[in-house]
């Protein structure tokens, strides 16, 4: 028998997580795409099971943030760790995620196992702090590089320790 994923033994998001100049129809197209890089990942098994429990999320309620951030997330059965797929939108690309200031440029979708409630809560807690700040965001935006990219994410929760 396999040994079971411990979800805290690897970093967050990777390289291959990193949609750059995504374009995307809507936000519901934008969750698929960086889903499937979850999936391709082997970070979600049922890619069709966890974009339903990321869409029934957002019809509850948005996941806009001020400054250009959408963050659609679910806690699902289907993840195996906790992880961040990363998208920048395309330069004259953005996407409503139903924040009061506009649309997004860079979409974080979060997916965590479903028996890790606390821990989806601080890691929606910690990014949303992260990405509060004007300087991190921008530094993402600038990046070009899927590799800066998930090393900003990832070290941006280094605290987040198990």
């Amino acid at each position: 028998m396999a040994e079971p994923l411990d979800p805290y033994d690897a970093e967050l998001t990777t390289p291959d997580m990193v949609i750059l100049e995504l374009e995307a129809s809507d936000k519901l197209d934008a969750a698929a795409q960086l889903a499937r890089r979850l999936h391709a990942a082997g970070r979600v098994s049922d890619l069709d099971g966890f974009l339903q429990q990321v869409n029934s999320r957002e019809h509850q309620l948005a996941t806009g943030l001020p400054g250009g951030i959408g963050l659609p997330h679910a806690r699902s059965e289907f993840v195996s760790r906790i992880s961040i797929a990363v998208g920048v939108t395309r330069y004259g690309y953005s996407l409503d995620f139903g924040a009061s200031d506009g649309p997004a440029t860079l979409v974080l979708l979060i997916a965590t196992p479903a028996s890790s409630f606390s821990d989806h809560l601080e890691v929606l807690a910690t990014m949303a702090r992260s990405l509060s700040k004007e300087s991190f965001r921008e530094s993402l935006r600038r990046a070009h590089d899927p590799e800066v990219i998930a090393e900003l994410i990832n070290s941006s929760l280094v605290f987040f320790d198990h």
